[in-house]
């Protein structure tokens, strides 16, 4: 046996396997009729006395304890409702059923049942067995039962083994579909439609991250996957469909750590004749009422915060919250005072930055962002570090963009979206420029976006939305990997001797 790369069977388990086809039984046979769900019997017998039902029950599940006790044995199965014990005697079953379930059905193990429901004298609901029958014969042992899966490594690495046997990660993913469930709901009902965008995409936009890069062979060119769908939703709303989103993969060839996955999820919202105060309002209601769906209530805990949803939330310029957090006026001073002041307080990046715009946005970034932590929205953000938003109509050098935060974490991010095809042109060059002179993050430019644009985008507000980190958020989970199926590691090597090369990548 072994853990992580290696394959785990258990050789007495095998063992088994050959005994039961000798003896004519079927390890892994094809269908089982299953009738009822362990919450179903749960529900509908929840009255039931010590006297067996009237009615049969059919019910198929993994075997999770087994407590042998002579002529008699105990056992947990469980399916994904939940968890029922089972009853079975060798008075009923007969000698040969009883001794293939005492000497073969081991934890791990998948069985089908057929029985009826009491309740025992410890109060109990309890399915008698009449008859079982072995669906699938596990090779693989169990974590020991008091202890159960509690090495995070494990969990992350081996998914799968973290489901079977903690009811809190199964729970996190049920919240995590209902979510995504609701957030579609919630759009349907305002007459969004939904669309895919391409993976694969020969320019990559939308964001300032570094992409993954691959390659085509048929099309002979280097090809890049995405780093969010911004661009070819913006055509779609350019062709005529005024509300589109779309819940998008999106890979970004950065660090890994709490809040970051290079694969995650998020959903990006555009909606014609809107503008970025729009968009604050309709993320504020979703939100709210998703916190109060998950939670019965506009409040949750996270990271030990107490956190109130309820409407309205506060909005702050980024102007505003430097102010209040750093203590300083960005329009007062000149670009060099602000680099003083930037190395006093060790800002990173304030030795390159030229403007004040670049400054505000650093500042922001090191003494606001930690401090918010009831939902607050930050708006008007300098236009150099966005170039996609449109020009504040009345503050020069900034942008009608805004961002989310919640506990210290970014949530949201969205616009009033650019749409002068000529001043895009400009920014996306400028962007371009920087890519060149050796800005990983810096985009490229994309002329077909642009000429998109020359066709005629009505005015638009958008935002994209980080689902990893709202399931986070909902689920109280401080990790993203927590609420991410299969998340992103480094794979481990076997070396020589058995031993292992290589470190899982994140935060462990």
């Amino acid at each position: 046996m072994s853990d992580m790369n290696h394959i785990c069977f258990d050789t007495t388990k095998i063992d088994k396997i050959q005994e039961l086809l000798e003896r004519g039984v079927m390890v892994y046979p094809y269908t089982f009729e299953r009738k009822d769900t362990v919450e179903e019997i749960k529900d509908r017998f929840s009255g039931i006395g010590h006297e067996k039902s009237e009615e049969e029950v059919s019910i198929a599940g993994r075997i999770y304890i087994v407590r042998q006790h002579g002529k008699t044995i105990f056992a947990d199965l469980g399916d994904s409702s939940g968890r029922v014990q089972l009853y079975l005697r060798k008075n009923d079953l007969g000698e040969e059923q009883f001794d293939l379930f005492r000497q073969y059905v081991d934890a791990g193990d998948i069985i089908g049942v057929v029985g009826h429901v009491f309740r025992t004298k410890m109060g109990e609901i309890t399915v008698w067995v009449d008859r079982f029958e072995l669906l699938t014969k596990s090779v693989c042992p169990l974590p020991e039962k008091f202890h159960g899966l509690k090495n995070v490594e494990t969990r992350y690495r081996q998914r799968y083994l973290d489901l079977i046997m903690n009811e809190e990660s199964r729970e996190t993913f049920r919240t995590r579909s209902r979510i995504i469930s609701l957030l579609r709901q919630f759009l349907f009902e305002r007459d969004y439609l939904e669309f895919e965008t391409p993976t694969l995409q020969p320019i990559y936009g939308g964001a300032n991250a570094r992409p993954f890069t691959t390659y085509h062979n048929a099309l002979d060119q280097k090809l890049y996957l995405r780093i969010a769908p911004e661009l070819y939703l913006k055509r779609l709303v350019v062709g005529g469909f005024d509300k589109v989103f779309e819940i998008a993969k999106n890979f970004r060839n950065e660090d890994i750590d709490t809040n970051h996955n290079p694969e995650f999820s998020m959903v990006e919202i555009y909606e014609a004749y809107r503008d970025y105060n729009d968009m604050m309002d309709l993320t504020e209601e979703l939100f709210s009422l998703l916190v109060e769906k998950v939670h019965g209530k506009t409040t949750c805990s996270f990271a030990g915060h107490d956190l109130d949803f309820a409407r309205p939330w506060r909005r702050l310029s980024m102007e505003e919250a430097v102010q209040e957090y750093a203590g300083i006026d960005i329009r007062t001073h000149s670009v060099e005072e602000l680099r003083t002041f930037g190395l006093e307080h060790c800002v990173e990046g304030c030795e390159s930055a030229t403007t004040r715009g670049e400054y505000l946005a650093l500042f922001f970034e090191h003494f606001g962002e930690k401090e918010l932590i009831q939902p607050t929205f930050i708006y008007d953000f300098p236009i150099e570090n966005s170039p996609l938003a449109k020009k504040h109509r009345e503050k020069d050098g900034l942008t009608e963009r805004f961002e989310l935060f919640i506990a210290g974490m970014e949530m949201a991010n969205g616009f009033s979206e650019l749409n002068d095809p000529l001043d895009q042109k400009a920014r996306l060059e400028l962007q371009d420029a920087k890519r060149r002179r050796g800005d990983l993050e810096a985009q490229m430019i994309d002329y077909d976006f642009i000429n998109a644009l020359g066709y005629g985008m009505p005015p638009t507000g958008g935002v994209g939305i980080g689902i990893d980190r709202l399931v986070m958020l909902l689920t109280g989970k401080d990790s993203i990997k927590e609420v991410l199926l299969f998340p992103q590691m480094k794979t481990i090597v076997p070396g020589p001797n058995g031993s292992e090369t290589g470190e899982s990548g994140g935060d462990e």
